[in-house]
């Protein structure tokens, strides 16, 4: 996934066209807003464009330019708040602070706030942005549809991928009570498996290799050694 605000530019249909979401994946279109200025950092405002809210992120589509468009995923969303006080914007709006996946402070240059064409900003800098509706009625209604997809976008903490780790190194084998690798009297592991569990991604032989089989010396192998002919074993 790409961090912070980027370019969008993909539209489907006739007319003004939509974004073109991925519903093949499960995003689906959650909320329209016509009539919506777009600000970001301290720049001129753009307008008039059209939002358009996903499950996944929030596209602004330029109603005058087919070319001009922008999207950020709500995984780069920080925070969202509405904005109502004059002295911090002088229309009402939905303030969102975007993370960018940098740590350090970007030093946006006064040319860059000031300048007209968009072309010379650089989106992933972009650290603040502001969804200014044409009627401030419409903030609330913005303000909860944003709540609500952010709710379904919890960040990724690891836990799934670590709770699905099915592979182990030997050590590791070595440490599980009642198991070992291979050579132990107990029980063993043999490095070909007769039945698989897990993906290969593609790399069926890695997997082969991989994926360990349990095999027990129960007492059923003792009994057959026990009922092999005595005349088959070596006489000193």
């Amino acid at each position: 996934m790409t961090m912070g605000l980027r370019p969008y530019t993909e539209r489907t249909g006739h007319g003004l066209g939509l974004p073109a979401f991925d519903v093949n994946q499960g995003e689906v279109l959650m909320h329209i807003m016509p009539a919506v200025g777009i600000v970001f950092d301290n720049r001129p405002p753009e307008f008039p464009g059209t939002l358009y809210i996903s499950s996944r992120q929030v596209v602004w589509l330029s109603d005058v330019d087919m070319e001009k468009g922008y999207a950020v995923d709500f995984l780069s969303m920080s925070l969202h708040a509405v904005s109502t006080d004059p002295e911090a914007y002088p229309s009402p709006c939905l303030y969102v602070q975007i993370d960018t996946g940098d740590d350090e402070e970007l030093e946006i240059s006064d040319s860059e706030c000031h300048g007209e064409e968009s072309e010379n900003l650089d989106l992933a800098a972009v650290r603040e942005m502001r969804l200014v509706p044409s009627n401030p009625n419409e903030l609330k209604t913005l303000f909860e549809v944003f709540c609500q997809c952010a709710e379904l976008n919890p960040e990724p903490t690891g836990d799934e991928e670590e709770e699905h780790n099915w592979f182990f190194s030997a050590d590791q084998l070595e440490g599980m009570p009642g198991l070992s690798v291979a050579g132990d009297d107990e029980e063993q592991f043999s490095a070909v498996p007769v039945n698989s569990i897990g993906h290969s991604n593609g790399d069926h032989d890695q997997l082969a290799r991989t994926v360990l089989q349990l095999q027990i010396n129960d007492q059923r192998f003792e009994d057959a050694e026990e009922m092999e002919p005595k005349g088959n074993g070596k006489h000193s």
